[in-house]
């Protein structure tokens, strides 16, 4: 089966291509954190979620019908990676930053109060 055939039974999915970019992606950026034994806060699931993004947009226009690359395939390429990236990117941030994001109340909440020295 070649890549349009690919593309062709995920059509047949009861979901817009839309939908499939940003899960596939989720499941790539888990996948790639379990497989690489790293948290989903390193950029290295990250980046293999980019990776497959790439490839399959290169692929998209590699066995396209179109002869020559046309603006709408840059378009289009350009609204599949940034939908695409969107949920491993936050998911990468939230998980590096969780504590700061997490803590703001506290943060807030402290910093009124003067800290004494500690004795060593």
């Amino acid at each position: 089966m070649d890549w349009t055939g690919i593309k062709g039974l995920a059509e047949e999915v009861a979901l817009s291509k839309d939908a499939l970019h940003i899960y596939g992606a989720f499941i790539i950026h888990v996948l790639a954190a379990l497989l690489l034994r790293r948290p989903l806060s390193s950029w290295l699931p990250w980046a293999s979620v980019l990776a497959a993004e790439l490839l399959n947009e290169f692929l998209d226009v590699r066995f396209g019908d179109e002869v020559s690359l046309q603006d709408w395939q840059v378009a289009g390429a350009k609204h599949d990676i940034i939908n695409t990236m969107l949920i491993p990117t936050a998911l990468m941030l939230l998980c590096r930053y969780r504590n700061r994001l997490f803590q703001l109340e506290e943060v807030a909440h402290n910093s009124g109060k003067s800290k004494e020295p500690t004795a060593e």
